[in-house]
């Protein structure tokens, strides 16, 4: 699930280098499945196409009625609490033509009453400049003064981690009755890159005081008198909306979902998405109030992002259903990128002695039935990085310190983690390790959290 822009950029970097073949290696242990559920908060999902070639519609939850192009609007109207995500690509394709492409989220109001729209978080970030994907060791503490980041996705989710609102999406918007407002209206530029490739990542939370239409549209930057270039204005981009197709090339359509998965083309996704954030306590039983560290020398791992056909043997997706899509786009939200996971570890030493307990994020090698009695991983790593972004870590140390934690990983197919947390438990001690990450774009699931007494 990497991106398109993100091979392009490590083939420029020259990453694809010669290195010693990747050996398996396999720890011994038990992988489960995260307690509780996604929520029900939709998230309008527009990551198709990935990579954008023309002008049109890139998603669009509008009325079909009195379009030129119905099948491009999934009349599927928002209101309340809702997530806007988008993550798109664009490369000139002429080089005689390097005009940026702008990208615009229109919001419409169709009722009778005016609609206030407030921006409880949000961030949009460029490939170039704002985040290029620079090499980074596997683990660098973060925060608001010296921020940490690999990418477009990497920077948005360390901002939105942090509750952070950029200053490009204004606090609240009104939006009068029957009338349309811009939410952004942002360039993906290409005129000075070698190759001409950008990308723009965004992730924006939402509460609505009424039922809304959304829409993700594309169309290349008009021209000022000068020759400078000028965005769309809000009339343009709803007479796209009005008469545009949906946006070409199309990404290739997914494979049907199947009980024995074979070949598997996930999709990229297109509309909206059920579900935002994962909230779970996760302990010995759904009885218990605490969680049985294991025994010195072994591990227990929960699956993070599992998906269609890579459960790691937890019989677990935690991907997001689709409430609507477009017939060629992915059928769940594989990957469930912009999606916060807050899991609470309420850990006991029950034991007579003192113990070490390690938690670790860990990218193991992707499986959908586990092949071996525990996780297989990669020694040496191979070159693929599969995972880039924050992590959040809260606990008290073993002075009875709080800790906050901001730590920015990147993991390579196959890598174990290094401790997020690490402390000594004293006998009969509980103490708690909270995890909080919102999975990144650019990222291949699926992960695991793993808690191992040393």
């Amino acid at each position: 699930m990497l991106s398109w822009v993100l091979a392009m950029v490590l083939a420029q970097n020259g990453l694809a280098q010669n290195t010693p073949e990747p050996q398996e290696i396999v720890r011994s242990q038990t992988v489960q499945p995260l307690p509780a559920t996604l929520d029900t908060v939709p998230v309008f999902n527009s990551n198709s196409p990935e990579l954008v070639g023309t002008a049109g519609i890139l998603l669009s939850t509008f009325s079909p009625e009195g379009k030129t192009v119905p099948e491009a609007h999934l009349d599927y109207p928002l209101t309340g609490r809702f997530d806007i995500f988008a993550h798109h690509v664009y490369k000139a394709e002429a080089p005689e033509d390097l005009t940026s492409m702008y990208l615009g989220i229109v919001v419409h109001n169709p009722g009778a009453e005016a609609v206030t729209l407030d921006v409880l978080a949000g961030a949009s970030y460029l490939s170039q400049p704002d985040a290029p994907f620079v090499e980074l060791p596997a683990l660098v503490p973060f925060g608001l003064r010296n921020p940490v980041f690999a990418g477009p996705g990497s920077r948005v989710m360390g901002d939105l981690l942090q509750d952070r609102r950029q200053a490009l999406f204004p606090p609240s918007l009104t939006i009068p009755p029957r009338e349309s407002v811009l939410l952004m209206n942002q360039p993906i530029p290409v005129a000075t890159l070698d190759p001409p490739i950008n990308g723009r990542s965004t992730l924006v939370r939402l509460r609505s005081s009424g039922a809304v239409s959304v829409a993700s549209l594309a169309q290349p930057a008009g021209l000022d008198e000068n020759g400078d270039e000028i965005a769309p204005t809000l009339a343009q981009w709803q007479t796209l909306l009005e008469n545009g197709a949906l946006s070409t090339p199309r990404d290739r359509p997914p494979t049907p979902i199947q009980e024995v998965p074979t070949e598997v083309i996930y999709g990229r996704v297109a509309g909206v998405s059920e579900g935002a954030r994962w909230v779970a306590t996760l302990t010995d039983s759904a009885e218990a109030d605490q969680l049985t560290i294991p025994v010195t020398g072994e591990a227990v791992s929960y699956g993070i992002s599992t998906l269609y056909a890579g459960r790691l043997g937890t019989d677990q997706i935690q991907t997001a259903p689709m409430l609507v899509r477009y017939p060629d786009t992915a059928y769940q939200a594989h990957g469930n990128y912009g999606v916060e996971y807050d899991l609470t570890f309420p850990l006991v030493n029950p034991t007579d002695t003192p113990q070490t307990v390690a938690v670790m994020f860990e990218t193991p090698i992707k499986e959908d039935n586990l092949s071996t009695e525990g996780l297989r991983f990669f020694e040496p790593l191979p070159t693929q990085t599969f995972f880039r972004g924050p992590i959040q870590v809260r606990y008290r140390d073993d002075q009875g310190l709080p800790r906050i934690h901001n730590l920015h990983l990147v993991q390579k197919r196959g890598q174990q983690g290094a401790p997020l947390a690490e402390m000594i438990l004293q006998p009969q001690e509980q103490r708690t390790v909270a995890v909080r990450l919102l999975y990144p774009p650019d990222s291949t699931p699926p992960q695991v959290i793993t808690i191992m007494t040393r």
